[in-house]
């Protein structure tokens, strides 16, 4: 067992930097604090952080780390860390690893020992989430699909049964593809495009799969892509009596049961719609009787 304990110890850190996906007054004063303290920061991008680092005041020596040249690059970074350097980890735009490089270091400088410690920040696939209108949880991240067609295709096909919400990220000149694959695989369901998060022409589309791909090929920036999960199936297998039981829980306890259903859906991932019907049928059969 690898126990840490962040800050308890004296180990050379790792730290895991969010950065703005595109509204700088985003970034939190401990993630400039860190990257003030830190001896080297490894980047994507040497221009682009470059300019972000300029922003805030911050001179620090730089260090590219990227995807093509992950092996070298972590093994210059264990090295910096072996000599007792601190080190920030960060991408062009939100969250490290998340659709971008770094996993390969977090899992060695942790295996060694070393502090790895993250940051809160921004990261845009929990931005779109929480604003789609859809289920929040459970949730299933996926990112970008692969670029060839017939691998997303066959990605999708994985995912299609799935219950839970799902995250994807895209670029513009995919989207229409990959939202007609969406259409073709799993159905035409329920979704929510945002682009642009946190920046002046940010927009949420949301509706259903084939409304969304009428407009696509206007769309520019950015994407995420929330995917209603599949219910049906999910639904089959739920437990009626359980529902009830849980609605009727909690209007014991002092809620309306309109806040008892939303309470209950929210708990269970079951649709809204679904409780509230399973709840009032009940009802007029114990009017009838």
């Amino acid at each position: 067992m690898n126990r840490q304990k962040s800050f308890e110890n004296e180990k050379p850190t790792l730290y895991l930097v969010p950065t703005p996906i595109g509204n700088l007054n985003e970034m939190t004063p401990r993630a400039i604090e860190v990257l003030q303290s830190v001896d080297v920061i490894a980047c994507e991008d040497t221009r682009t952080s470059g300019q972000l680092l300029k922003h805030f005041h911050i001179e620090k020596r730089l260090i590219s780390y990227q995807n093509f040249n992950e092996d070298t690059s972590t093994k210059g970074i264990i090295n910096l860390l072996s000599q007792g350097k601190n080190i920030a980890l960060i991408s062009d735009a939100g969250y490290p690893l998340l659709s971008d490089p770094g996993q390969r270091v977090v899992n060695e400088a942790s295996a060694l020992g070393y502090n790895v410690v993250p940051l809160s920040g921004c990261n845009a696939a929990l931005n779109a989430l929480v604003a789609s209108g859809l289920i929040v949880q459970p949730y299933l991240f996926i990112g970008f699909l692969p670029s060839s067609q017939s691998d997303a295709v066959k990605k999708l096909r994985e995912y299609k049964n799935y219950p839970m919400t799902l995250i994807f990220y895209e670029a513009p000149h995919r989207i229409e593809k990959m939202l007609q694959s969406v259409l073709d695989v799993m159905g035409d369901r329920r979704c929510c495009l945002a682009r642009e998060l946190t920046k002046l022409h940010e927009e949420f589309l949301r509706g259903k799969v084939s409304e969304i791909l009428e407009v696509a090929s206007e769309l520019k920036g950015e994407m995420v892509v929330v995917v209603e999960g599949n219910r049906d199936d999910y639904e089959k297998d739920v437990d009626y009596g359980q529902l009830l039981h849980m609605v009727n829980e909690s209007i014991e306890q002092g809620m309306t049961t309109s806040d008892a259903i939303k309470e209950t859906a929210k708990k269970t991932g079951v649709s809204k719609n679904i409780i509230y019907d399973l709840v009032h049928n009940k009802e007029r059969k114990e009017n009838i009787c």
